[in-house]
C-alpha cells in the first residue's frame, strides 16, 4: 500500500491543482506534493516493503535503486518552479502544474511496473502527458517541437507495444501460461520461443531506446529540449529518461534468461557507442546552449546503455550513472533556463559575457559543465570511472578507445558552447533584456542543490545506496 501512495499521492495534487482557484498560488502545489513524495520515497528506501513473485507493481529492488534520485530531482525542480511561474505569471499554470504532478505519478509507477503491459502504459502515459508541458511557452518553434516530440514518441509507442506482444507470444509459443510479469517470463527462461524473444528485443530496444533518446531516434531531443522550459527539459532529461531505461533493464533480464544475454549485450554496446558519438559530433558544432544540453544527454544514455552492456558491474555503474547525471543535468537545465530568460535567446549568435549580467548562474552553469564532463571530484566522473574499468574488465579494449574518444570530444562540444556564453562583452539586447531578470534565492539555490548532491555523491556513497545498486544487478542479472 505504500509504494501505491508514490502513485495516488502525485495524482491527489495534479487533481488540486485543476481546481484550485489562484494562479499565484497555484504553483506551491509542487514543493508541497514533492517533499510528501521524496519522504515517503525514502521511507520506502529505509524500509522496503515486501514484494511477492507474482506482484505486477511494487517497489522491488530496482525501484528502490532508482526512483529515490527522481523523487529528489522532481522536488527540487518543483521548488525552482515556484518562481519560475511566478516570473510567467502572464500565462495560466492550470495545466502545466496538473500535468507536472501528473508526471510524477506516472514515472512512479513505471519504476514500479513488474508486469510487461503494465510498463508500456506508464511509460507511454507518461509521453503523452508531457506533451503539454513542451508547448508552455506557446511559440511557434515550442508547436514545433512538441509535434516532433508526439511523433517521434508515437514512433516509439507503436514500436514497443508491438514487442511486447512478440514477448508474450514468446511465452505462449514456448508453453507458457500467458503470465507477463518480469519474474514469471524469467522463469520460463530457455523455454521462451528464441526468435520472438530476439525479435522483441529488436522491436522493445527502440521502442524504449526512442524515449530514452538513443541515437539514432534522439531525434525528438534538440527541438524539445531546446524549447521546453528549463525545469521540464530537468524532469525530462533525469526522469521520463530513466523509466525508460529501467524498461530496458526489465526486457534484458527476460532476454538473458531466455539464453540471448550475449546478443542483447552486443547490441547495447554498440547503440550506446553509437549515441556517444553522434552525440560528441554535434557538440562539437551546435550553436544552441540549450540543444547543447539534448545532445549531452544522447551521450549520457549513451554511457547507460555501455555500462548495461558489461555485465553485473557495468550495470552498477550505470544505476550509479542514473543519480550522478540526473542530479548534474538538473542543475545545468535550471542555471541554463535562469541565462536563456535574462539573456532572450539560446543562441551563441546573439548571448555572450552572461558572467557580467548573471554572475551567480553563470558559475552554476561552469561548474555544472565541469561535473557532467566527469571532473573529479563530482559523481559522474566516479560512475564514468566505473563504467571504463568495466569495460576493461571485460576485455573491450576496442570499445573503451571509442569511449574515452567520445568523452574528449564532447568536453570540447560542451566547453565551446559554455564559455562562449559566459565569456565575452554582453550583447546590447541581452543587456535590456537581463534587466528584467532577477538572480533570486529560488532561482539559483535549486541548482546549487543539486550540483553540491553530486559532488556528495562523488566524495561519498553511501553503503546504503551502493547496497540498493547491487540488490537490483542480484535481481536483474541472477546467479546461475
Amino acid at each position: 500500500m505504500r509504494a501505491l501512495l508514490l502513485v495516488i499521492i502525485p495524482l491527489v495534487g495534479a487533481a488540486l491543482a485543476a481546481f484550485w482557484p489562484g494562479n499565484r498560488t497555484r504553483p506551491w502545489l509542487l514543493p508541497a506534493v514533492g517533499l510528501v513524495h521524496a519522504g515517503l520515497t525514502f521511507w520506502l528506501f529505509l524500509d522496503p516493503p515486501r514484494v511477492g513473485p507474482a506482484d505486477w507493481f511494487g517497489f522491488d529492488p530496482l525501484a528502490r535503486a532508482v526512483l529515490p534520485a527522481v523523487s529528489l530531482l522532481f522536488l527540487v525542480c518543483a521548488a525552482y518552479g515556484v518562481s519560475y511561474l511566478q516570473v510567467r505569471s502572464e500565462r495560466p499554470n492550470r495545466v502545466f502544474v496538473a500535468l507536472l504532478l501528473t508526471v510524477l505519478s506516472l514515472l512512479s509507477a513505471g519504476h514500479q511496473a513488474r508486469h510487461l503491459g503494465l510498463l508500456w502504459i506508464a511509460t507511454e502515459a507518461v509521453t503523452l502527458a508531457a506533451v503539454p508541458l513542451l508547448h508552455f511557452n506557446g511559440t511557434p518553434r515550442a508547436f514545433e517541437a512538441t509535434w516532433k516530440y508526439l511523433l517521434v514518441g508515437g514512433t516509439g509507442i507503436a514500436l514497443s507495444l508491438l514487442g511486447s506482444f512478440c514477448l508474450g507470444y514468446s511465452s505462449l509459443h514456448g508453453g507458457g501460461g500467458g503470465d507477463l510479469t518480469f519474474v514469471a517470463l524469467m522463469s520460463q527462461g530457455a523455454g521462451l520461443s528464441r526468435p520472438w524473444v530476439l525479435t522483441a528485443w529488436v522491436l522493445l530496444l527502440v521502442g524504449y531506446g526512442t524515449k530514452m533518446g538513443l541515437a539514432p531516434m534522439h531525434t525528438w531531443k534538440p527541438d524539445a529540449y531546446g524549447e521546453a522550459p528549463g525545469l521540464v527539459g530537468a524532469i525530462l532529461a533525469g526522469g521520463v529518461t530513466t523509466v525508460a531505461f529501467t524498461a530496458i533493464l526489465r526486457v534484458r533480464a527476460v532476454i538473458g534468461a531466455a539464453g540471448a544475454g550475449a546478443i542483447a549485450d552486443r547490441s547495447l554496446l554498440v547503440i550506446g557507442l553509437f549515441s556517444m558519438a553522434v552525440a560528441a559530433l554535434f557538440l562539437l558544432g551546435t550553436r544552441d546552449f540549450k540543444r547543447m544540453l539534448a545532445y549531452s544527454s544522447v551521450e549520457h544514455m549513451g554511457i547507460l546503455s555501455i555500462g548495461a552492456a558489461l555485465g553485473g558491474a557495468g550495470m552498477w555503474a550505470a544505476l550509479f550513472h542514473v543519480w550522478t547525471n540526473s542530479l548534474t543535468k538538473g542543475a545545468l537545465f535550471l542555471s541554463a533556463a535562469n541565462i536563456r530568460r535574462a539573456a532572450g535567446s539560446p543562441s551563441l549568435d546573439a548571448v555572450r559575457g552572461m558572467s557580467v549580467l548573471t554572475p551567480r548562474s553563470s558559475a552554476l552553469f561552469v561548474t555544472g559543465l565541469f561535473a557532467v564532463t566527469a571532473c573529479p571530484p563530482f559523481g559522474p566522473f566516479f560512475s564514468e570511472l566505473k563504467v571504463l574499468r568495466a569495460a576493461l574488465a571485460a576485455g573491450h579494449g576496442v570499445a573503451t578507445a571509442i569511449f574515452l574518444g567520445c568523452l574528449l570530444l564532447a568536453f570540447f562540444g560542451l566547453t565551446r558552447v559554455v564559455f562562449a556564453v559566459v565569456d565575452g562583452r554582453p550583447r546590447r539586447a541581452a543587456r535590456v533584456n537581463s534587466q528584467r531578470f532577477v538572480e533570486t534565492l529560488g532561482v539559483i539555490a535549486p541548482p546549487l542543490v543539486l550540483l553540491g548532491l553530486s559532488l556528495a555523491l562523488g566524495v561519498f556513497t553511501p553503503p546504503l545506496l551502493q547496497d540498493a545498486w547491487s540488490a537490483a544487478v542480484a535481481q536483474l542479472r541472477p546467479a546461475p
